[in-house]
């Protein structure tokens, strides 16, 4: 290759790099779980859900994620879908619609060193720009924001905030688009917290609001409402939306496993299995609706031993089978599924069928793997307290794990789900002996970590009388000394 080779192919690069794709959007591939994402897109392509803009950008984000996975044949294949799909849909005035499209078909050529149309598909994109300029050089097309802002939303949870901001952008260019709407409403949906919030000051049930009536016939928006509202206890308006939602799209696997999840938190268990049975007969390789299945049994069984269980033995173990079968099925179909994993250990642990060193090494697998993902960690830390609390009896490691999951958030479900544990522990523990420095130390830890000072300083004040050389407890008096002063 000669030097006028080298500066082409230098000059390409920095085309690429300023181009608006999947490869310039700084997509971890650590962060996504790259199989079940492949799933779900070719799941969302087979079931038809997406239609015109959302088949194009179904097939050019799949052909992102092969190209991750090695498979950059599968990649090409899917792009030139991709194309095929705007042609088809959008004909002379498709161009716009194929801009991110054509960035993937630059950049995987220029990977596979297929230079000369590595180049086409750039010079395509400079007559693209021509064609339809924006307001400003760093303003993108809608259409871009919108592609963006949906992969966002499907790629990660860490990238849902990221996911909104693009919908917004999206949304100032094409207010009316239906599209932008209803991923504006899903982003919002997502990241909402709805314990700051009410049903009437909600940004998300204002935009759900909005996308249906934009789109009044798209089940997956009018089920989202009727969820959100069920959160803020407008339980009359949900059920109808719910229940209007089922029989828009009874069939529709996406809306089936909304609101087969709502079924289950309100205990109508049965109707959430059947719900369920019939979503999976269409996606049977949906680790996400075996693992939602798998629930309704360990709640089913759950049920079953709060109440009178006696001669009922057979009953409960056939409950734990079918529960063990969807969560090993759910970890078949994704292997990085840390939360099915958890269940089944915690499964194994209360299966006296099986022994429980089982349980607690499968344990010590889950919790590295969750270490070195950091994303599930802390999910993962109130398993293990749960395990070591309720099925392997070591209350000090049921601390350990508890107070870990504090530590990663205690304003969270799960940190606060530890927080509870931890304080009866603690309570028990100081009611029968009321000289236990660490059960004294643990109530100091909790109102620390809750902003309560004045009653932190006294338990771990207390604690010291009993263990007066606890370097952690000196070192939390002293921090909260030093706050109680400024």
């Amino acid at each position: 290759m000669n030097s006028s080779d080298d500066i082409r192919l230098e000059t390409k690069l920095q085309q690429l790099e300023q181009l608006e794709c999947h490869f310039t959007w700084d997509l971890a591939k650590e962060s996504a779980d790259l199989s079940d994402l492949q799933t779900r897109l070719e799941d969302q392509i087979e079931l038809d859900l997406s239609k015109k803009a959302g088949a194009i950008r179904s097939y050019c984000f799949l052909a992102y994620v092969r190209y991750l996975q090695g498979f950059l044949d599968d990649a090409l294949t899917n792009l030139l879908k991709s194309e095929e799909k705007g042609r088809e849909y959008h004909g002379d005035d498709c161009e716009r619609f194929l801009i991110v499209t054509y960035g993937n078909l630059a950049w995987l050529h220029y990977l596979r060193r297929s230079y000369s149309q590595c180049e086409s598909y750039l010079e395509k994109l400079v007559g693209i720009k021509e064609k339809f300029p924006t307001g400003s050089p760093t303003e993108l097309h809608p259409d871009v924001y919108g592609q963006k802002g949906w992969t966002y939303l499907k790629f990660a949870y860490k990238y849902y905030g990221r996911a909104k901001q693009c919908f917004e952008k999206a949304l100032e260019l094409e207010p009316e688009e239906s599209e932008w709407n209803i991923g504006y409403a899903i982003a919002l949906y997502r990241t909402e917290d709805i314990r700051r919030s009410s049903a009437e000051d909600s940004l998300a049930v204002k935009q759900l609001r909005l996308a249906k009536q934009k789109s009044p016939d798209n089940a997956k928006i009018t089920v989202l409402l009727g969820l959100r509202l069920f959160d803020f206890d407008k339980y009359d308006e949900a059920e109808s939306l719910i229940e209007e939602a089922l029989e828009m799209d009874p069939t529709n696997p996406h809306v089936i496993r909304y609101v087969s999840k709502n079924f289950r938190c309100c205990g109508n268990l049965d109707r959430a299995i059947a719900l369920l049975k019939r979503a999976i007969d269409r996606t049977e390789k949906s680790a996400f609706l075996h693992h939602q299945l798998a629930l309704c049994y360990k709640r089913k069984m759950t049920d079953l031993l709060r109440g009178d269980a006696r001669g009922r033995g057979q009953e409960v173990r056939q409950l734990i089978d079918k529960c063990t079968y969807h969560l090993q099925l759910a970890i078949t179909l994704r292997p990085n599924f840390l939360l099915a994993k958890a269940e089944l250990a915690l499964l194994y642990g209360q299966d006296r069928r099986i022994e429980n060193t089982q349980a607690e090494e499968m344990f010590k697998a889950i919790l590295k793997e969750a270490e070195e993902r950091t994303d599930m960690l802390q999910i993962i830390h109130h398993y293990c307290g749960e395990f070591h609390h309720y099925k392997n009896n070591s209350e000090s490691q049921a601390v350990h794990h508890y107070t870990e999951c504090m530590r990663l958030g205690q304003d969270r479900h799960f940190g606060k789900q530890s927080a509870y544990h931890l304080k009866r522990m603690a309570l028990k523990r100081v009611n029968r002996d009321p000289s236990d420095g660490e059960a004294l130390g643990i109530l100091g830890f909790i109102h620390k970590a809750r902003g309560k000072k004045s009653e932190a300083i006294e338990y771990y004040e207390k604690a010291l009388e009993f263990d007066q050389n606890n370097e952690e407890y000196l070192n939390a008096l002293s921090e909260l000394e030093r706050l109680s002063l400024e």
